[in-house]
C-alpha cells in the first residue's frame, strides 16, 4: 500500500528565518513530500522561553510559508495548554491522520538528544523520522550512543520509497543546504539596528520592524 506521505517540522520559530524555510524547501524536494506541516512551539520544556509571543511566532511562521506549495501551519501547540510536548503532538497528528505516512523531521543535533525527549521510545511507533545533515557531515552510527546505535540499526533505510509503505518506523536521512542563518543572529542583528534582508524574507522583516520585535534584548541563549 503506497500512503500520502506528509513531513512534521516543529520548531521555536524565534523568529522564522531562511534557514527555516530552506529546510522546508529541502525536505520536500529529498523525501517527495505530499504536504508540510510546520509546527510552531507553544512553551518548549527543554529550553527558555521564547523572545517573541506564541502569537507573533506564528503569524511570523504564516507569512514566510504562504508561498509555499504543499506547506501548511499547525497552530495546535500555540493554542494547547501546558508544555509542547513532541509527542502530545504526533499522537494528535496520528489520530487525525490515521492512514498517512508521517515523517518528523530533525536535526543531527536533536537527534543525537532524542533520550532526553518526554517518551522518546514511543516516537517511531507514531512516525518516521528524517535526519538532517549538514553537508560533509553526516552521522556515522558507530559514533552514536548505544541507544541511538539500536534505533538506527534497528530503523534505518537507505531506500526513501519505503516511507510510504508503512504509517510509521523507518528511520532515513538526507543532507540539507548549506546555511549560516540562526534565530540567534537575527534577534542580535534587530537589537543591534542591523538589517535582516538577507536572514529572513520581506514579510517577516516587515511584521518585525512593525511590531518592534527583539528590539531591546538578544536572548543569545535561544538558537531555534
Amino acid at each position: 500500500m503506497t500512503r500520502p506521505l506528509i513531513g512534521i517540522l516543529g520548531g521555536t520559530f524565534d523568529p522564522v528565518h531562511r534557514g527555516h524555510m530552506q529546510l522546508a524547501a529541502d525536505a520536500i524536494h529529498a523525501l517527495t513530500l505530499d504536504r508540510l506541516r510546520c509546527v510552531p512551539a507553544g512553551r518548549p520544556p527543554h529550553r527558555g522561553a521564547p523572545a517573541a509571543s506564541a502569537d507573533d511566532r506564528l503569524a511570523m511562521t504564516r507569512l514566510a510559508f504562504a508561498d509555499m506549495a504543499n506547506c501548511e501551519i499547525d497552530d495546535a501547540e500555540i493554542r494547547q495548554e501546558g508544555p509542547s510536548w513532541t509527542i502530545r503532538t504526533l499522537e494528535r497528528l496520528r489520530a487525525e491522520m490515521p492512514d498517512a505516512a508521517l515523517v518528523l523531521i530533525v536535526g543531527a543535533d536533536a537527534f543525537l538528544g532524542l533520550p532526553t525527549w518526554h517518551r522518546w521510545q514511543e516516537l517511531l511507533s507514531l512516525v518516521h523520522l528524517a535526519v538532517t545533515n549538514r553537508p560533509g557531515a553526516d552521522l556515522q552510527p558507530s559514533a552514536l550512543p548505544p541507544q541511538l546505535q539500536a534505533v538506527w540499526r534497528r530503523a534505518y533505510v537507505e531506500d526513501r520509497a519505503a516511507l510510504r509503505t508503512q504509517p510509521a518506523g523507518c528511520l532515513v536521512s538526507f543532507t540539507m543546504t548549506p546555511s549560516t542563518v540562526s534565530a540567534t543572529r537575527v534577534r542580535q542583528a534587530v537589537s543591534r539596528g542591523e538589517a535582516i534582508d538577507t536572514l529572513v524574507c520581506p514579510t517577516v522583516e516587515k511584521y518585525i520592524h512593525q511590531h518592534h520585535l527583539y528590539t531591546h534584548v538578544a536572548h543569545p541563549g535561544l538558537l531555534a
